[in-house]
């Protein structure tokens, strides 16, 4: 018989097991260096915070960052639940407030007819301006420690 190596099973986790509210505990969990970092990877831009609930007239952006590389106004708004009409909203409210170059609109699930309102939005911009869509999860092996992963589903 062989000696085979012991593999487990990846699970999907709850992303409310991991941050019961999003402004208290995924975004300032987001906002850490080393989760911004594979954030920045997966997206392929240099992500460098500038503020957390950045305040935008009578409202306030989960997270304003700058591009490492062109140093470019950098709007991030998530949420832990499937995206709706009312983030879809705040992502231009907060875009337009910040003059922001790069919009990125992290969910638990994109539904399809925001996805195709970001790709909508991609195809009326200027080559200046920027939206991204991506999906969130979480993962774990038996007892390991949660593993996030940010998977983009749309871009320019």
């Amino acid at each position: 018989m062989k000696n085979y190596v012991k593999i487990g099973r990846l699970e999907s986790v709850s992303l409310n097991d991991l941050w019961k509210h999003e402004a208290d505990d995924f975004t300032p969990w987001l906002a850490e260096p080393e989760n911004l970092e594979i954030l920045s990877e997966q997206l392929g831009i240099r992500l460098i915070l500038k503020t957390v609930e950045h305040r935008v007239g009578r409202y306030y952006a989960d997270m304003v960052c700058e591009d490492g590389a062109s140093g470019e106004i950098i709007l991030i708004e998530n949420q832990i639940k499937p995206t709706d009409h009312r983030h879809l909203g705040q992502i231009c409210t907060y875009a337009a407030g910040l003059k922001a170059s790069i919009i990125i609109w992290i969910s638990e699930r994109i539904n399809a007819e925001h996805r195709e309102a970001i790709d909508w939005l991609n195809s009326i911009s200027n080559d200046e301006t920027s939206f991204y869509a991506v999906n969130v999860k979480a993962w774990k092996i038996g007892n390991s420690e949660y593993a996030p992963s940010f998977e983009i589903v749309e871009q320019p």
